[in-house]
């Protein structure tokens, strides 16, 4: 078994140096793909070194900051290309714990995506202002309400999935670079047939650096299930006639 957690960085030089080591500690089949942003702060040349000391650690280096849902599509790829049996999308920010990874690898056994949600068993949230929370539980909820998704946290980044699945995706066709990019993969796992589960996780807010979330990543999101769930009316009908 190869499972490679891919971490998408920009400015997470003060993270990845524990992160990693907690990450190796969880799993012996464990391995991390940083995909760095040309992060100001040096976060890709400390990749490199932690790279250069540990053959369970590689690093993607971009031109600069080209959104997270680009970020993990080239995570994807290169996961893919090197023989990853599961993928996993975690945060560098300590915000997943790695200690939930092990979880993963047991759920993943009898699912096709396992999701880790903040939402299953009430709200698991440690230091979010009451605007964040509310805004990221409706989100969820608005969600559902429109593409029928099934997912209690629709907008969660700890996930894992099976090789399979990514491998029946055109990756490329998945535009969302925002956190809708969650969104769209849940919604296209669903519409496929795939096995969804949740786990329940505790997301506690970073630890160091700065949020990336802004403005135009919301309504991203808030378009982006309209589009999903008229696609899929859009297909039907064609299928039908």
């Amino acid at each position: 078994m190869k499972a490679i957690v891919v971490i998408p960085t920009y400015n997470e030089r003060d993270n990845i140096v524990r992160l990693s080591r907690e990450i190796l500690a969880q799993h012996p089949d464990l391995q991390i793909l940083f995909v760095d942003d040309n992060s100001p702060d040096g976060t890709g040349k400390l990749a490199d070194e932690l790279a250069a000391e540990s053959e369970r650690i590689s690093v993607i280096h971009r031109s600069g900051k080209l959104g997270l849902g680009s970020a993990y599509r080239a995570g994807f790829k290169a996961a893919l290309a090197r023989g990853a049996d599961y993928l996993i999308e975690m945060d560098a920010d300590f915000s997943h714990s790695p200690t939930v990874l092990p979880v993963f690898l047991e759920a993943i056994q009898n699912a096709d995506l396992v999701v880790g949600s903040r939402y299953l068993n009430g709200v698991s949230v440690v230091n979010w202002p009451i605007r964040r929370l509310m805004l990221s539980y409706f989100a969820s909820v608005y969600t559902r309400l429109v593409t029928g998704l099934r997912v209690k946290d629709c907008t969660s980044g700890f996930k894992c999935f099976r090789r399979s699945v990514i491998e029946a995706f055109d990756l490329d066709s998945v535009k969302s670079d925002g956190y809708s990019f969650q969104i769209e993969m849940n919604y296209h796992c669903m519409e496929k047939g795939f096995r969804i589960v949740e786990v329940p996780i505790i997301f506690i807010d970073r630890h160091a650096g700065t949020s990336k979330m802004s403005g135009k990543i919301v309504r991203e999101a808030v378009t982006m299930v309209w589009k999903l769930r008229f696609g899929t009316l859009f297909r039907r009908l064609i299928g039908k006639g």
